[in-house]
């Protein structure tokens, strides 16, 4: 079978979803994520199905990726990346405490929560200062976007704080 039609309709939907991001969302964002390692807060980040693994990924790309070339390190924690934790919640307190639980009583006033969302963002954007959305009712191509600004944020930053070889 000849897939091209296919892939090259993936790939206009795509560059359509980039071009109609919010660029003043993304940036207060990475100004509030800057802002939250300047004052020695945690980034707490969390995602459900795919988008846990990208928090996840998220979360390595700031605590290694750039905190390998930096003196002062990020502090990103991901949520979802607990496995233990996360079914006793759902499973002895309810599932839609699963994230709330783990960030009773630990939030200080420099720190950060990022949710990963899309489609209409739900509750989670709903109680956003700031937003990582991709308004998308497409999980794949959410979840694309959800990575590009991962390493876009992780480039930005290289380029911007002069890291070498990046």
């Amino acid at each position: 079978m000849d897939y091209k039609a296919h892939i090259r309709d993936y790939i206009a939907r795509e560059k359509e979803i980039l071009d109609m991001l919010d660029v003043e969302a993304i940036d207060a964002a990475l100004n509030k994520i800057v802002e939250t390692f300047e004052n020695e807060g945690t980034i707490y980040i969390f995602g459900n199905g795919g988008s846990a693994s990208t928090a996840s990924h998220f979360a390595n790309d700031f605590n290694k990726g750039i905190s390998e070339y930096t003196e002062k390190k990020f502090r990103f924690i991901c949520l979802n990346d607990n496995v233990p934790t996360v079914p006793a919640i759902a499973n002895d307190i309810g599932y839609e405490e699963v994230y709330r639980f783990q960030l009773r009583g630990k939030l200080n006033k420099n720190d950060l929560v990022i949710g990963i969302t899309g489609y209409t963002g739900g509750k989670v954007r709903a109680m956003c200062d700031y937003s990582l959305h991709v308004p998308v009712e497409n999980m794949q191509l959410t979840e694309d976007v959800h990575m590009i600004f991962d390493h876009m944020m992780m480039t930005i930053l290289y380029q911007v704080w002069g890291i070498i070889g990046h």
